[in-house]
């Protein structure tokens, strides 16, 4: 068995038959939401989340083999590979150990022990480094005074050896390894205010702070490093330097020829070349968990916002708020086609706030809008407000909810929109894109670069390619697991189907628009650049809901078709009774009767559970399954707010130290997590964006606009 199949299967708690399986077919090119869903008797039914986990790791663990066979053969050719080294590259767990045991031969910068050499002093820190009697470095050090090499004195001499030592000790991927975990153990992160006297900012918890390495959080580490960057704080790994200077002695010296020599040597590796390196290297380190854990903190957000169950079917009013360029209006029907546009302006004075409900009344009772969408941008509260007075104007019958209009004005703004909508302005596509976001936020938020959607924290200081491969995932994920209707579908949704791109996404739009809608998925195969590898990886996912086979409309794999038919047939069953829906007899099947059924239909019982399903609910949403959204009539201010209020409220963010939560007041409340109902280490382990739930109002700051809310009863 290969041994990063053994690592990863020990790894993630897997069989190894089942790991082998996923990276074969990885490697055959086959993607995450293919492999999840139509494979899972091959993998033991993981999750998408664990696969790319496997996936991720199965990257590194293979780029970790090839350079441990490029450094081997780096030092091989310098003529010093030692089957001792060999060893201890093949068994080095990580990359930062194999270059630690490359880093004596790799070619460097010019040092002071490599002028040393030059020098010829060598043989001299050699003489003092040996193990064995002592040597008189006094009597030996003058036999090396060369001053044409410019060693004019024995001192010199000295100290050339004593920086080649040095240089020798920091070079011991041993001594690295000790010290690196010393540091990890017993170091201490710490910031201070860069200034003196420094003035109240974001920063203040950081302007005198210390804790330990190991417990340092992620967010503590990435606001650090953000006031760092910005010249407001002044931060560093420490460790007491005696500690160090004792852990390395203790390495490096014991029965050394002149211990006393060495032992200098080995303090000055320590300050000058040690101390500096690992410190860099354990803030790496730390900055490197802190941007992993809130990657999976934005990934854990984004899937539940993307996945928030639609409003569909109604016309709606998607209101773009603003000051100075007013409110931006469009009314987009319940397929989200634009009906209307209005430019009003409701914060510019009474008198325009009346026009403004006016207006906005006509265009309710014209198009018969049913909801308001609005965006929580610059005027939301305004624009609120003047919302519920046009419902109560109204009568009733309408209602409104705030959504966040993250990525909103890079949509607008990008090719894509203009592409969509060309006949208006860039203002106008924001409130479209508002309107649409109430309707469908999956289809919606999918035309928007990931990072743009703002469920995370510090998502500008991540290293880009790595967060939008994240994220992309987590969108490719979505998308496959609700389907796509392949007839209506924009070309943005279309390239997240697995398989597809950008570039087959548009071919089916421009084959849907030159020869009409698609009759059948197989038809997806006349698609130009759509080849059999593709359509086996999208066809499940894409929906052909005009199709006379009603399978084609399910989230049945068209190479299982054989499959179901067989399946309604000893059931007693037709398609036709899948369309009128009668299959009682298959929500009685028991696990005995299944894996029986499994063996006669030739297919594995996942797979025929995950046919079942499908036939019991033909187009089903999984979404539909989901809280509905809270949908307002009428509107809180913060000066309504009391300690002890019982509110309901939607979860808008998680992050590590709690979660943010709109209760219908503009300004999102915080639930700290030490007020979360039980202890836990992340409040992703209880809550998830898109989350509805009963929240009490613990304190209330109206001129910070700070609300503290807590989910423990008073």
């Amino acid at each position: 068995m290969d041994p990063i199949i053994e690592l990863l299967a020990r790894e993630l708690g897997q069989p190894q038959a089942h790991v082998a399986n996923v990276a074969a077919l990885i490697d055959e090119g086959n993607t995450i939401p293919f492999i999840a869903r139509y494979r899972k008797e091959l993998h033991g039914s993981m999750d998408d989340q664990l696969l790319r986990a496997l996936a991720d790791r199965l990257q590194y663990l293979r780029g970790l083999a090839q350079r441990r066979e490029e450094v081997k053969a780096a030092v091989e050719s310098q003529g010093k590979l030692t089957e001792e080294l060999s060893a201890a590259i093949d068994s080095a767990a990580t990359l930062a150990e194999v270059e630690d045991l490359y880093r004596p031969y790799k070619q460097k910068r010019r040092t002071r022990a490599m002028i040393a050499r030059e020098k010829g002093l060598e043989p001299l820190a050699q003489l003092a480094f040996t193990r064995g009697p002592a040597v008189d470095l006094s009597l030996a050090a003058p036999d090396y005074i060369d001053p044409e090499k410019g060693v004019e004195t024995a001192e010199d001499a000295l100290q050339g050896a004593s920086d080649i030592i040095a240089e020798w000790i920091s070079d011991d991927a041993e001594v690295r390894r000790e010290l690196r975990e010393l540091f990890r153990r017993r170091g201490m992160l710490v910031s201070r205010a860069a200034e003196k006297d420094p003035e109240d900012s974001v920063y203040r918890l950081y302007y005198d702070f210390k804790c330990p390495v190991g417990r340092a959080q992620g967010h503590q580490v990435l606001a650090i490093n953000r006031g760092e960057r910005e010249g407001v704080l002044k931060a560093g790994v420490e460790l007491d330097s005696e500690t160090a200077h004792v852990a390395l002695r203790r390495l490096a010296v014991p029965g050394r020829a002149c211990m006393e020599f060495v032992r200098a040597a080995a303090d000055d590796a320590c300050d000058r070349l040690l101390y500096p390196s690992l410190e860099r290297e354990i803030r790496s380190d730390l900055t490197d968990r802190a941007n992993e854990g809130a990657i999976r903190n934005f990934s854990l957000n984004l899937k539940p916002l993307l996945m928030q169950p639609p409003v569909r079917g109604k016309v709606t009013m998607g209101l773009d708020p603003g000051y100075r360029m007013g409110c931006k209006v469009a009314v987009v029907d319940g397929t989200g086609r634009v009906l209307d546009t209005a430019v009003v302006y409701p914060t510019h004075g009474p008198r325009q706030r009346e026009e403004c409900i006016a207006r906005l009344s006509a265009l309710v009772r014209k198009h018969q809008v049913v909801h308001l969408a609005i965006g929580n941008g610059t005027a939301s509260r305004e624009t609120e407000q003047m919302a519920v007075e046009l419902i109560r104007r109204l009568g009733g019958g309408v209602s409104y909810m705030v959504v966040s209009e993250a990525g909103a004005s890079v949509y607008s703004a990008s090719k894509l929109a203009a592409e969509e909508f060309p006949q208006f302005d860039v203002n106008l596509r924001s409130a479209v894109s508002i309107a649409r976001r109430l309707q469908d936020p999956l289809a919606e938020l999918v035309k928007i670069d990931p990072k743009a959607i703002g469920v995370g924290q510090y998502q500008h200081d991540m290293p880009q390619a790595r967060l939008g491969e994240a994220l992309d995932g987590v969108v490719e994920d979505c998308v496959n697991a609700v389907g796509v209707d392949a007839n209506t579908a924009s070309p943005s949704l279309l390239q997240r189907v697995a398989g597809l791109n950008g570039t087959t996404a548009k071919n089916i739009v421009k084959y849907r628009e030159e020869n009409g809608p698609f009759t059948a998925r197989k038809q997806l195969l006349k698609v130009p650049k759509l080849g059999p590898k593709a359509f086996e990886q999208c066809a499940g996912f894409l929906r052909v809901p005009e199709s006379a086979g009603i399978l084609d409309n399910t989230g049945v794999h068209p190479e299982s078709y054989a499959a179901a038919e067989k399946l309604l047939s000893a059931c007693g069953l037709t398609l036709e009774d899948v369309k009128r829906g009668g299959l009682g007899e298959l929500k009685e099947l028991g696990e005995d009767r299944l894996e029986e059924l499994a063996r006669t239909c030739g297919v594995g019982a996942p797979t025929l559970r995950d046919i079942v399903q499908e036939l019991l609910k033909p187009g089903r949403d999984p979404r539909d399954e989901l809280p509905a959204p809270i949908l307002r009539t009428d509107v809180m201010e913060m000066k309504d707010l009391k300690p002890g209020m019982e509110l309901q409220g939607t979860v808008r963010n998680v992050i590590d130290f709690g979660v943010f939560v709109d209760v219908g007041v503009h300004q999102d409340g915080l639930v700290h997590i030490s007020r979360l109902p039980r202890r836990v280490k992340h409040p992703s382990e209880l809550l998830r964006v898109g989350d509805v739930i009963t929240v009490w109002v613990a304190e209330v700051d109206e001129k910070k606009k700070r609300l503290g809310l807590t989910m423990e009863r008073p």
